[in-house]
């Protein structure tokens, strides 16, 4: 009885009192918001540089594809080599200094650094693709970008959509740590209702739970995909 009392004014000071629960749906907006955007554009970004990768290492001779593989290996290289949190201190304290953007600048400081791993993940992809593949297309008429987008690419991102999926729930756990920026997210939302209900148990079990949740569906949806894509292999 006493556990269910506690339970009953817990949820009472954590979410009802004072519309606290709109601190949460503000957060979880904001945590999503960053999550999807940053991992698109990470994507993005990813794709470019692993391509850039494969292309100096099948013609490299070519100035300008070994310019631009040095500036992806320097990419990569700090990106990987210096902490998420770090980064996006710089980013926000001193590269976007002038703007009062938070949420924007984790976007960008996000999607740089996933875009650093979603890189190597995609050239993976693309070496494990035959290279067949793309000497037929090449023996087809077809140029060497049009071979990358319509034949190699669609192969490659099959086969690394769960390693994708991963690395989209990972950024997703990696946006708790936005509020260093003032960023009201779900973990900053819950350390704000913590500190005027001076209770961590409710409210960091509660925050946990969500992040929980969103991971374990995402999971799902991403084993769904990668089930249908298995069975259009096989037809």
């Amino acid at each position: 009885m006493e556990f269910i009392n506690y339970l009953t004014e817990m949820f009472e000071k954590t979410f009802i009192r004072d519309d606290r629960y709109k601190l949460f749906l503000e957060g979880f907006k904001n945590t999503l918001v960053i999550a999807v955007f940053a991992t698109l554009l990470g994507v993005i970004i990813g794709l470019i540089v692993a391509v850039v990768k494969v292309w100096y290492k099948q013609y490299p001779k070519n100035v300008l594809l070994k310019i631009l593989n040095f500036i992806a290996e320097i990419y990569t290289t700090i990106i990987r080599g210096t902490p998420v949190v770090v980064q996006l201190m710089l980013s926000y304290f001193v590269i976007f200094a002038a703007s009062d953007k938070a949420v924007l600048v984790g976007i960008i400081a996000f999607s740089f650094n996933s875009g650093a791993y979603v890189s190597e993940i995609i050239r993976a992809g693309i070496n494990a693709v035959d290279k067949g593949q793309t000497e037929a297309g090449r023996s087809l008429g077809l140029s060497q970008s049009r071979t990358m987008i319509s034949i190699v690419l669609p192969q490659a991102f099959k086969n690394i959509l769960p390693a994708l999926g991963n690395e989209f729930i990972a950024i997703l756990k990696e946006t708790s740590v936005i509020g260093y920026l003032g960023v009201v997210d779900l973990t900053k939302a819950g350390e704000m209702v913590r500190s005027r209900t001076a209770d961590a148990f409710f409210c960091l079990i509660f925050v946990a739970a969500v992040y929980l949740v969103l991971v374990l569906g995402l999971s799902a949806l991403f084993k769904k995909m990668e089930k249908r894509m298995s069975k259009s292999d096989r037809g």
